[in-house]
């Protein structure tokens, strides 16, 4: 379903009228829940699309940097990184701006171990179409304006915790226990608070 769904979205915009590189991108957007396979979905619809110029734009470069205090409460793993707050919106906001309007950005590097952004960023030419993933990726009025679909992605909470058990471990050096208590203080009311109600946002 998800196939056919992409192949009519693309084919729909195709026929309409021929598409210069220099025309505004399409910007789909995938929310769901940490854990919950928004990285998967968004590699597939790369993958089906089979469009050269398809990128993705995780909204976990998007953190706001730190202050020395916050910084020291986050790496007690007493800050809430599942907080619209924790979002530098403004910054993600102007650069999805820019690249509809054909204009190269750079996109900011997050460093989980650091809590703060690196002084590098990565460039970004306007891709054909840039899937934007993120937990709260319907959170915010302006980027819903900007988006040309939407998909809520689901997986049940006990497989979540599991995947995200593993990817932090693995890729950002966190133990289990400090995943474990961040995910009972923040992830899991987050969702209930932030992230599900997206799904009526998204249509699904």
């Amino acid at each position: 379903m998800l196939e056919s769904e992409f192949r009519h979205f693309t084919m729909s915009r195709q026929n309409t009228r021929y598409h210069c590189p220099w025309e505004p991108m399409i910007i789909v957007g995938v929310a769901g829940s940490s854990g919950s396979g928004k990285s998967s979905v968004s590699q597939e619809i790369i993958n089906l699309l089979d469009l050269p110029g398809a990128s993705i734009l995780v909204m976990d470069s998007f953190y706001k940097t730190l202050t020395p205090e916050e910084n020291a409460i986050a790496h007690a793993d007493e800050y809430d990184f599942d907080s619209p707050l924790a979002i530098d919106f403004d910054v993600l906001v102007k650069l999805l701006r820019d690249l509809k309007k054909g204009l190269k950005v750079e996109i900011p590097i997050y460093s989980f171990k650091k809590h703060q952004r690196e002084p590098e960023t990565t460039p970004m030419h306007p891709p054909r179409v840039l899937i934007l993933e993120g937990i709260l990726a319907f959170t915010d009025p302006r980027i819903l304006e900007l988006l040309d679909l939407k998909i809520f992605v689901e997986a049940d909470m006990d497989v979540c915790l599991g995947r995200r058990i593993a990817r932090d471990v693995r890729e950002r050096g966190r133990t289990i226990d400090s995943i474990l208590k961040q995910w009972f203080k923040f992830v899991k009311p987050s969702y209930t608070r932030y992230v599900e109600p997206q799904r009526i946002i998204s249509g699904t």
